[in-house]
């Protein structure tokens, strides 16, 4: 038998009442769980670089993926309307706020015609199965100069003889390689890591001499128990950056697979004295990785004492990376 509850002046009350009033309880509760949920999210982005890395690297693995937080702004959205909680709305439009802040500049065209150099980095993919058309797809960029990495002694070969025509001169150190359509000189292989995976050249243009590092910085895994390694990345990166930091010529181009974000702290080193060509002259976020379904930008073209004019991503090769482009008036 079911006994209904008695009210302060002794009748009953009905069973349906006390459960809408539980109801509503629950979803005054689950409100502020949402709103709680959107405060968080917000202050991740606003404080992203006071996480500490000293726990698997999570403070670089957040601004790895940081623009990625805003997709919990419409999820957040649907769960605070569905309770019908007004502080929850609140908190969620608070987040969408401060990710507009962040990142909608990035969405809006800062391109602009022209330029005297263009410059394609693209990491072929050292398993691609047509290196061939990848090399015509990349020239028919229309590129001044191509940077490449993962080159292999099977398809460094298809490469040159690919790019021969339009690519005069060119230059391979190990898995890395330059191409282009003026003259170069003082080829360098610069040891990044115990072998060669960097090189650095001098490109003639009618403008007059530009240093041009190609680079494939070592890659990052994500394990259950280190959590972010990107240790020998950093390593990498460090090194580069020396070798950039002591570079004479005023003008400098580094492209290549930096396996890192120009929002990664542990990059610094080297970003922190470059300009990236897409975040000052593209559209969007220029994702490259994985080409099936890009999700982070792990190819960078950075300069120093040139200005860029405009920097897109281009169609899909026979690679998991997208290639990367960039015009720059010299």
């Amino acid at each position: 038998m079911t006994l209904s509850p008695e009210r302060a002046d002794g009748r009953a009350e009905s069973p349906e009442r006390t459960g809408s009033q539980a109801g509503g309880g629950r979803s005054h509760r689950s409100g502020w769980l949402v709103a709680t949920l959107a405060v968080l999210v917000a202050l991740l982005m606003l404080g992203h670089s006071l996480v500490p890395n000293a726990l698997g690297n999570s403070g670089s693995l957040l601004e790895t993926f940081l623009p990625w937080l805003g997709a919990s702004v419409p999820v957040l959205l649907g769960a605070a309307l569905l309770r019908r909680s007004a502080v929850a709305c609140a908190a969620v439009a608070l987040t969408a706020v401060v990710w507009c802040s962040l990142f909608a500049g990035t969405l809006l065209d800062k391109s602009s015609p022209g330029g005297d150099l263009s410059v394609v980095s693209h990491n072929v993919h050292d398993g691609n199965p047509d290196p061939g058309r990848t090399a015509r797809d990349l020239a028919a960029s229309g590129a001044d100069v191509i940077a490449l990495q993962e080159l292999t002694a099977r398809t460094a070969p298809v490469y040159e003889r690919t790019l021969a025509a339009t690519y005069p001169h060119h230059a391979v150190r190990e898995s890395v390689g330059l191409w282009s359509k003026r003259p170069i000189r003082d080829v360098e292989p610069l040891a990044i890591m115990p072998w060669t995976r960097a090189l650095r050249a001098t490109v003639d243009t009618p403008k007059g001499p530009l240093a041009v590092y190609v680079a494939h910085l070592a890659s990052i895994r994500v394990h259950p128990s280190s959590g972010f390694a990107t240790e020998k990345r950093n390593e990498a990166a460090a090194r580069l950056a020396g070798f950039v930091r002591e570079e004479k010529l005023p003008r400098v181009v580094v492209a290549g697979d930096l396996n890192g974000t120009v929002d990664d702290r542990a990059l610094r080193p080297l970003t922190s004295r470059l300009r990236s060509a897409q975040e000052e002259a593209g559209q969007g976020f220029g994702f490259s990785w994985p080409a099936s379904f890009p999700v982070v930008r792990l190819d960078q073209i950075l300069s120093r004492g040139v200005t860029p004019v405009s920097a897109r991503t281009l169609p899909r090769t026979g690679s998991d990376h997208l290639p990367v482009a960039a015009a720059f008036r010299l």
